[in-house]
């Protein structure tokens, strides 16, 4: 995610649906992180959970409510690409309850209940049982609800494990069809207000 330059295309497509007035993005990403720097209740199937888990999440908080403050915000989307760590940490069991837990927490902290969610599935460039693990746990959190989608990456062209230029693009891209369908779908359910 760190090499996702939103400006280039993502919140020019996410502007042209909704208005460059209406959009607020924030980025907050680091590489080679596992998802409990930003869960703070992550806890592994097995042993104690290490120190310092939701790290990364106050810097993302913190950037959110500064973004938004005395703003009017009509919906929040999450974008998330990230796992390729708690695949190598085989993690992968607790990895689909932390993202969940996860949405929970930033919806308690924005004191919403109508978080839109779009997950990047991992691509398959490897093909181990936990990175599998991760990519399948990636799938079944955005399925689990009507507010999450997933990405598909497995054509995003790549080089070597990381994304090029233009993959970078094509995936920003991606994350903003995937959550402008998410918002115009939730939008239309809404009763009028």
């Amino acid at each position: 995610m760190t090499g996702i330059n939103p400006a280039v295309s993502f919140t020019p497509t996410v502007e042209a649906a909704f208005g460059k007035d209406n959009v607020i993005v924030v980025k907050n990403a680091k590489g080679s992180q596992a998802i409990r720097k930003w869960y703070k209740k992550w806890k592994p199937s097995k042993g104690d959970a290490p120190e310092g888990n939701g790290k990364l999440y106050e810097r993302l908080i913190d950037g959110v409510n500064r973004a938004i403050k005395d703003k009017k915000i009509k919906t929040v989307t999450f974008v998330w690409m990230q796992g390729e760590h708690d695949a190598h940490e085989k993690s992968d069991d607790v990895y689909k309850e932390s993202f969940m837990g996860l949405i929970k927490q930033l919806s308690d902290d924005l004191k919403r209940d109508d978080v839109n969610y779009v997950i990047g599935r991992l691509s398959q460039h490897r093909s181990d049982a936990h990175w599998e693990g991760v990519r399948k746990a990636q799938v079944e959190a955005a399925e689990a609800s009507p507010r999450g989608a997933w990405v598909d990456t497995d054509d995003v062209e790549i080089e070597g494990i990381h994304y090029t230029k233009a993959g970078f693009k094509d995936l920003g891209k991606r994350f903003a069809d995937k959550s402008i369908a998410l918002i115009k779908k939730h939008q239309a359910q809404a009763p009028e207000q």
